[in-house]
């Protein structure tokens, strides 16, 4: 029983560095990066040129589709990672490989993601970015 009371405590004292954990920093990427709608919002003041919004659409479209694709793996990942801890006992090795699946799929959302962003950035000149930033900070007042 004495174990018992042991790990509760350890638990109730990991609850609280775990939540911290979990809370996000400040955006890394705030300030550097511009939306697709952003730049959407602004591209007649930012005189956005066709080639431009060109490439940023067919940048967006490719991230959809890797998004739609990695969100269907995602979901049956996370349906056999639920399955497995119905089970009694777990089996933590097949957890822990369906688990590595999950993280490697967020990891390529997220990927995809700031790529997206830097792409974006990327097609854009010094001045339709100065423009950019102004319009962000006038919103953010």
């Amino acid at each position: 029983m004495r174990i018992a009371h042991v790990m509760i405590l350890l638990a109730l004292l990991a609850a609280p560095m775990v939540g911290r954990a979990q809370q996000p920093g400040p955006d890394p990427f705030a300030g550097n990066l511009f939306s697709p709608e952003l730049v959407m919002q602004h591209q007649q003041e930012i005189g956005l040129t066709d080639q431009q919004r060109a490439t940023i659409t067919a940048e967006i479209t490719k991230a959809q589709q890797r998004a739609t694709e990695v969100a269907w793996k995602l979901q049956k990942e996370l349906a056999d990672l639920a399955a497995l801890t119905k089970q009694d006992p777990v089996d933590e090795q097949a957890v822990l490989q369906v688990l590595e699946r999950v993280l490697n799929a967020e990891r390529d959302v997220k990927r995809a993601q700031v790529l997206l962003l830097v792409r974006i950035k990327n097609t854009l000149t010094p001045e339709q970015r100065a423009r950019l930033k102004e319009f962000r900070d006038a919103s953010a007042k």
